[in-house]
């Protein structure tokens, strides 16, 4: 029997043991949601998902500081922080409540010529079948919720696979549903014991929606490798780029929304603040104030109520991004703050300019606590620069000029576009969707719940 090993991301050191799958639980745990999707005779009605829901939802609220202790032992994001994460995951399971109060289908106009004389059709929604859910590391409670909530919703089995590094948040969550009422294999765990059996379960026909979150290199792999038919939504990655204009009024909050967007858990969220595009007018102005309120910043423990930065997730995404660093610096990059190692798991929080390229630093997603800055005199020419990235998710721009948000908004290569805020702000029932590379479909509460159900169409003839 194989385990994974649990560690601490802030200390390294192991604290738990989890099972593994071999190839033939993986095919009974397929073959049970997979009976369960076909049953139509709706032995779980939307009556009960809703009951099980509301307890569900204060089974996280009774629970809120065990689970916030347990994710961030686990997770490493700093505590204070992930009482955030928890509070939306109840969030999250309030929203797929009130949602499904206004679930409906549609009626399609007939009697408009004669082929449709004497007919009426309309469309209701049912579940679409059985889901796999792959989740990631950065935020192991509110991510399971955002995969899983909205399929037992709409009533659609679910398989879960969580992050190796997380599993624990996911565990705990499976155990409050069915504390709350959720009938037996209706969520399903799924830890396969390697690589090839977690492909093989995407790539299995029984499977009618793949929900991932990961990086874009594994989650377009896993998207060519779907049987027919099988759908999909797939969260990757992007590099954030934030523009700032010189009329902004309130220099000190923009640096605080940089700061926080960029060094947020370490900077291991898929919007995190990574590039910065800075007026040449104010650069060195703005470049000296982000330095000092980036050095404040309390890098420490994640348990401690006042850390702001904790650890990566492993000490060998440390090593990368140093190794990152280091080859910028010899490509001439100009280390502002930051740029060494605290630990073995630990970043210092880095601001770097002057990065060429060609470097991985601008090619690619860091995930990491470190932001580029540039200068420019015209800002279509920075426009430009960001959106020759193969990566496209969110944006931002500082400004109070309005001709210029509504330009920038037309112009910029991303799904959704700030004002005044860094690109790491979410609320669960926006839609959240990558461009590009980053990502496919559309997250978010709602949409989630969209995506896991068809609409099936009658017609009446007279």
């Amino acid at each position: 029997m194989k385990e994974i090993e649990v560690r601490s991301p802030w200390d390294n050191i192991p604290f738990e043991k989890i099972k593994t799958d071999s190839s033939s639980e993986i095919e009974e745990i397929l073959l049970n949601g997979y009976n369960l999707s076909l049953n139509k005779t709706n032995e779980f009605p939307l009556h009960k998902r809703i009951e099980v829901l509301k307890k569900f939802s204060l089974l996280i609220k009774e629970n809120i500081d065990f689970l916030a202790n347990q994710a961030v032992k686990e997770g490493g994001k700093p505590l204070k922080d992930t009482l955030v994460e928890i509070n939306r995951g109840y969030e999250g399971v309030e929203s797929c409540i009130e949602i499904l109060k206004s679930e409906a289908g549609s009626v399609i106009p007939m009697n408009l010529n004669l082929a449709s004389k004497d007919r009426i059709a309309f469309t209701q929604k049912e579940p679409i079948g059985l889901v796999l859910a792959i989740s990631a590391f950065n935020h192991p409670f509110n991510l399971i919720i955002h995969q899983i909530i909205p399929a037992i919703a709409v009533g659609c089995p679910v398989i879960v696979k969580p992050s190796e590094d997380t599993p624990l948040s996911c565990i705990s969550i499976i155990k409050m549903l069915k504390e709350a009422g959720l009938p037996n294999l209706w969520c399903q765990l799924a830890m396969p014991e390697d690589i090839k059996l977690a492909t093989k379960m995407v790539e299995d026909n029984r499977i009618s929606f793949l929900s991932f979150i990961g990086s874009s290199k594994v989650g377009w792999f896993l998207k060519s490798r779907l049987a027919p038919g099988t759908r999909c939504a797939l969260e990757h990655g992007g590099m954030a780029p934030v523009f700032i204009e010189d009329d902004i009024g309130d220099m000190d909050e923009t640096i605080k929304a940089i700061t926080k967007g960029a060094f947020y858990h370490a900077g291991q969220v898929c919007v995190s603040v990574q590039k910065v595009f800075i007026k040449k007018i104010i650069f060195e102005e703005f470049i000296s104030k982000l330095k000092v309120n980036v050095k404040k910043l309390i890098v420490d423990n994640p348990n401690d109520v006042n850390t702001e930065v904790g650890p990566l997730i492993r000490p060998k995404e440390v090593d990368r991004i140093n190794d990152w660093v280091n080859e910028s610096k010899k490509n001439g990059a100009n280390v502002i703050t930051g740029g060494r190692k605290l630990s073995e798991t630990v970043y210092e929080p880095t601001i770097i300019s002057d990065v060429s390229d060609t470097d991985k630093l601008s090619n690619s997603e860091v995930f990491g606590p470190l932001v580029n800055v540039y200068q420019y005199d015209d800002l279509n020419n920075a426009i430009s620069l960001a959106n020759n990235c193969r990566s496209s998710f969110q944006s931002s721009i500082f400004t109070n000029k309005i001709d210029l948000i509504l330009e920038f908004f037309q112009k910029i290569n991303a799904s959704a576009v700030f004002h005044n805020d860094h690109t790491a702000f979410r609320v669960d029932w926006m839609p959240f969707a990558g461009l590009k590379d980053s990502g496919y479909g559309i997250g978010g509460i709602k949409y989630t719940m969209d995506d896991m159900q068809v609409e099936k169409m009658l017609v009446l003839k007279k």
